[in-house]
């Protein structure tokens, strides 16, 4: 989608849509302890520990992180397997993620002298940390990034303005919306509104949506959403038996094979369908992540937390 064709899917009023938006966000807004701050190291740490958790869960888990390592710098002189294991006991799922938050924070000390940068692509450069998270931190940190588009926002555009389920439609209006020079309230703003009034199921007037007297759906009373991918599901999962195998290490520090394998799974049977040669998967995996470290100088083997 053009540029030109972005103006085109958008009201003739555009200043006043995005004066009706960031009015509406001001007035009132879900108060999370990272909207009150500009610190990018705090961001990157929200933004990261939010990815596929809802942001209700994350708020204990951000403060406790930033209680235990409130700079930058203390996260980068942590242990790695002390941010794993927090991690993994806060239960937020896929634990490569503290593995690149704390390579990352290496990587500002080492590379940036311990200040972020604040452009999306240097920001991109950072280990695990991609486009979307890259903008974000952008965006609420330097009020120097680009449109967000997640899928809030995506639904947002679709509905209120018809725009075609296709990402570069999506991007295109998006970045045509966006107020110059107003990253950080804009995509606060829109993602607000796509997460308290344009939800699956919409809450147009109990919510007082601003953007009603221009919106498609409103008018039209159609609210189908972009079609979301469906997350896989988490009981039985390779994510959550190798959040398993973390936990207990932390807990309980190096176990051979076997031991950990029955701390992992109750139905763990050495030489059956889920026995060693299934855990030995498994952990080749944590130990290509840089998680574990596995001894092979016996039979069975010790596995033990990477430092």
């Amino acid at each position: 989608m053009s540029d030109a064709a972005a103006a085109d899917a958008l009201p003739e009023e555009t200043d006043a849509v995005r004066t009706a938006l960031i009015e509406w966000y001001e007035r009132d807004h879900r108060a999370f302890p990272w909207r009150e701050t500009d610190d990018p190291y705090a961001i990157l740490v929200c933004e990261v520990m939010s990815q596929q958790t809802q942001l209700d869960r994350v708020v204990d888990a951000w403060e406790a992180f930033l209680d235990r390592w409130p700079t930058v710098d203390s996260l980068a002189d942590a242990d790695r397997a002390d941010v794993v294991g927090f991690w993994s006991d806060q239960r937020l799922g896929y634990n490569n993620r503290a593995r690149y938050l704390h390579e990352a924070a290496r990587q500002v000390v080492s590379a940036y002298d311990g200040s972020f940068p604040d452009s999306p692509a240097e920001l991109e450069e950072l280990m695990g940390v991609g486009p979307y998270t890259a903008n974000a931190v952008a965006s609420f940190a330097f009020d120097a990034g680009d449109a967000v588009v997640d899928t809030n926002v995506k639904r947002v555009l679709y509905r209120a303005f018809d725009v075609p389920d296709d990402d570069e439609a999506f991007e295109a209006t998006a970045g045509r919306l966006m107020p110059d020079g107003r990253s950080r309230v804009w995509n606060n703003a829109i993602m607000e509104l796509g997460g308290v009034a344009c939800e699956k199921t919409p809450r147009c007037d109990e919510a007082d949506c601003p953007w009603r007297e221009w919106c498609h759906a409103y008018r039209t009373g159609d609210f189908t959403a972009p079609d979301v991918p469906t997350q896989p599901e988490f009981e039985g999962s390779r994510r959550q038996m190798r959040g398993r195998v973390v936990r207990a290490l932390g807990e309980h520090g190096p176990l051979d094979i076997d031991t950990l394998g029955h701390r992992v799974r109750v139905d763990y049977a050495p030489d059956g369908d889920r026995g060693r040669a299934w855990l030995r998967d498994l952990l080749s995996d944590l130990a290509d992540d840089g998680l574990v470290d596995v001894d092979d100088g016996d039979d069975e083997g010790r596995v033990r937390l990477r430092r």
